[in-house]
């Protein structure tokens, strides 16, 4: 069975009982579940609200930097879902989930999973300040 449960890019809401089921494993002694959602402050300025784009190339990104920690890792079941579309104040936009035989591990691992997803999956944020402007962040940062 492949270790990579679930991944995708989706415009729908995203939920925390799909993604923490899809990691289930009773060969996992830890899980970590990571879950990133939309603040109200960006660097100090007040956001109202924010979408995401991604570029079409965006789920195959996301297979491989998952294939990458697994392949670095004990990883008994590992699982990624991003958002894209309009999001508000307190909705989710990305969870990841890992397991593996020991905490530790487990904690590693969805670190470097999000920590990679962010740096090299083509996704972008364009947020709306309270003031009416806008700036467009790059998740490949």
């Amino acid at each position: 069975m492949d270790v990579i449960r679930l991944l995708g890019i989706r415009d729908t809401p995203l939920s925390l009982d799909e993604v923490f089921s899809a990691v289930g494993d009773h060969a996992a002694g830890g899980t970590a579940l990571f879950v990133g959602t939309v603040r109200d402050h960006d660097h100090d300025r007040p956001v109202t609200r924010l979408s995401y784009s991604a570029h079409p190339s965006a789920e195959a990104e996301l297979r491989r930097v998952a294939e990458k920690i697994a392949a670095d890792f004990p990883v008994t079941a590992l699982a990624a879902v991003h958002r894209t579309g309009d999001l508000a104040l307190g909705d989710i936009a990305v969870i990841v989930a890992v397991a593996c035989p020991h905490r530790g591990e487990a904690f590693t691992a969805a670190r470097r999973l999000i920590d990679d997803l962010k740096s090299t999956v083509p996704i972008w944020k364009h947020q709306l300040f309270i003031d009416g402007t806008t700036e467009w962040v790059g998740a490949c940062d």
